[in-house]
């Protein structure tokens, strides 16, 4: 069996933010494990610009973006595996990975969970029809066009307005297709509203809000599908079906926390985020197991991937070395309150040293809002904004004063405060 201090798994901008911060901390063995090809996750297939405002105060495409981390990774000498896949993870924190060389037993004194996550496919929705060719995830198409140099498809419509579909709009339209559309079954957008604004305006794609792809056309391939709008309760309303002919059909209808090994594992799952419950110090309900980014919780923007995993990075190094902030400290509960649909972490460390942030999104669009964070009855902060819609989400830091006599649960709410 090989061990290590830290094993991270997964070499996406989580796991390798959280290595090279357990690095800096002081920790030396460490392993990343990646299943692709390369490092750097899903930023290597992003190629559009965008990342990096946050965190590097400049504008990056996603494999920029990831280059960074990796090459502080080769500057520290962190040690990866590549083409190598995690199987299993039981109480002990004994890893078996599969690799192109065969099985490999790994033991860890402490785990970062950092798996990222997957999209939601056909057979998530119910769409009538056959399974014909030219039905792909956006993703998927993303990796073929922008990695692998492959054209999917010449006439195009899009299910569903998340953020990939949307980049892929515009992709696929800098390439020459033709996007006939994209569909969204909810009232609002998915996506954020500086990639509804870039990718479909400035491109005059039509976004159909409020509709559902009501057939498939097409057996062996898809011919084009039925559209029509739908009501409160998204059910069909009669007379108004659209046909849209196509060659392709993208699918971006959701992504989901890549989390089999962390249920295999006895982990605790949260079920609004279908990630594993977490402290303020991102450690889960297994002690010495840490976790961040997608497989956590599905963010929006990539700079608060790296910051919560820096927190997780520095936590599994001071767990390795003997320190472990929620040791002999109340941990209390946090509440997703009006007009909030979760909060991360789940848990706060009272007197953590290191405070906490908190991230959550909205129930749905709002403007003009005041966000409250209580402990019990008392607001212990407030922020204004000037709107708010859940494919945005927020962060708010609370510092290690403002948790430092912590006596009820933390609830986080939302009120509206004009119009």
């Amino acid at each position: 069996m090989l061990n290590y201090d830290l094993v991270v798994i997964g070499g996406g901008p989580a796991g390798l933010a959280a290595a090279v911060e357990a690095k800096k901390n002081g920790i030396d063995s460490i392993l990343i494990i990646e299943r692709d090809r390369e490092l750097g996750g899903i930023l290597n297939q992003c190629i559009h610009s965008g990342f990096g405002l946050h965190e590097f105060k400049e504008e990056l495409a996603g494999p920029e973006y990831a280059q960074r981390f990796i090459d502080q990774v080769n500057e520290l000498g962190i040690e990866y595996i590549l083409n190598t896949m995690v199987i299993e993870l039981n109480k002990d924190k004994e890893i078996i990975a599969l690799s192109e060389d065969g099985l490999i037993n790994i033991g860890a004194k402490s785990i970062v969970l950092a798996m990222g996550c997957r999209e939601r496919t056909a057979g998530a929705v119910a769409m009538n029809g056959y399974r014909p060719a030219g039905v792909y995830t956006a993703g998927m198409a993303q990796r073929m066009m922008n990695m692998e140099g492959l054209m999917v498809g010449k006439e195009v419509v899009i299910y569903g307005s998340g953020d990939i579909g949307l980049i892929m709009a515009r992709r696929m339209t800098l390439e020459g297709a033709k996007v006939k559309c994209v569909v969204e079954i909810s009232p609002q957008s998915s996506g954020l509203n500086r990639n509804i604004a870039q990718c479909l305006n400035d491109y005059d794609i039509p976004l159909y809000l409020s509709h559902n792809i009501n057939k498939v056309h097409g057996k062996e391939k898809i011919e084009g599908v039925t559209i029509c709008k739908v009501d409160e309760k998204w059910q069909p309303i009669k007379g108004t079906e659209q046909y849209f002919s196509c060659d392709t059909l993208l699918l971006s209808i959701g992504l989901i926390p890549e989390n089999e090994l962390t249920v295999n594992a006895g982990i605790e799952i949260g079920e609004v985020t279908n990630g594993p419950k977490v402290k303020s110090n991102m450690e889960t309900s297994m002690e010495g197991v840490f976790s961040c980014g997608n497989v956590l919780h599905v963010h929006d923007i990539v700079d608060f991937v790296t910051k919560e995993s820096r927190v997780a990075g520095k936590n599994a190094a001071d767990y390795i070395k003997g320190i472990n902030d929620s040791d002999g400290k109340k941990l209390f509960e946090t509440e997703a309150g009006n007009g909030v649909s979760y909060v991360i972490p789940n848990y706060v460390v009272s007197g953590g040293k290191d405070g906490a942030n908190l991230y959550f999104r909205s129930r749905k669009p709002y403007k003009k809002v005041e966000v409250k964070v209580l402990i019990g009855d008392k607001v212990i902060k407030t922020k204004k904004m000037p709107a708010m819609i859940p494919s945005e989400m927020v962060n708010i830091p609370l510092s290690p004063e403002e948790i430092a006599n912590l006596n009820d649960k933390i609830k986080v709410e939302v009120k509206e405060i004009g119009k």
